[in-house]
Formats: C-alpha cells, structure tokens, sequence
C-alpha cells in the first residue's frame, strides 16, 4: 500500500512538471531592457566571486553579443578572464522575462544546477519570447 501511494504521489509531481522552455530577449535594444540585463547579469557574475570591473565589463559584453546576433531561445555561455565559465539561459514566466544562471566551471570543477538552478534574476524591462 505504502509503494503504491509513494508511486502515486511520484506520478503526479512528474505530471505536474513542465519542461523548462527557454527564450529570446526581443527588445534588447531598448535602452530600459539593455540597462536592467547588463545590471542583472553584473550582478550574478558578482555573486560567483568577479570584481565589480569584471563583472560590468562580462555584461556588456554579452548584451552587445545577445544583440548583434540571431541567437533565438537557447543557452548561452559567458568566459571571463578569470579562466570560470558561466552558462545562462533566458525564460519567459507569465510576464516575466527570467535571467537563469544554471552551470558554472573553472578549471576542472564543474557545478550544474538546472533544476533550481544556481541563481535566478528578473529583467524588468525586458520582453522575453520563445
């Protein structure tokens, strides 16, 4: 009896969970999304230990790479000088438009967390599409 309601309740938390579906910004080129995605993502490089310098210069680095470039809804990695890694992706939540870092490497010691992911910052400003 305990197996089958422990496989119940198992089943429906497998049910109830989506994929995670990942998203392009489509306004990065507005002065309002470009400022709060270089803000966010400065500010998660600078949670995982990058100077503040660094940490600015690695975003708008990235923001100017996510703009020029027709990347559409995918994962996206960001490589400081530092010699760490960062792995990002975007996702749209109702309205929200979610800036997900989710893997980080140096040297030879990875982390990946893509299930509550390592750290998790809103882009105000920004329109995220899939």
């Amino acid at each position: 009896m305990v197996k089958r309601h422990l496989a119940m309740v198992l089943l429906s938390l497998l049910s109830g969970s989506g994929c995670t579906t990942m998203a392009a910004l489509s306004n990065l080129d507005t002065s309002e999304c470009r400022n709060s995605f270089t803000e966010q993502m400065a500010s998660v490089l600078s949670e995982q230990g990058e100077t503040p310098d660094n940490s600015a210069r690695l975003a708008e680095r990235t923001a100017s790479a996510l703009a020029t470039g027709e990347y559409g809804p995918r994962p996206f990695r960001v490589a400081s000088s530092t010699g760490a890694d960062y792995f990002f992706f975007l996702q749209r939540k109702g309205d929200a438009c979610l800036l997900r870092l989710y893997g980080r490497r140096k040297g030879f010691v990875t982390y990946t967390n893509n299930l509550t992911y390592i750290t998790t910052k809103p882009l105000a400003a920004c329109i995220c599409v899939e």
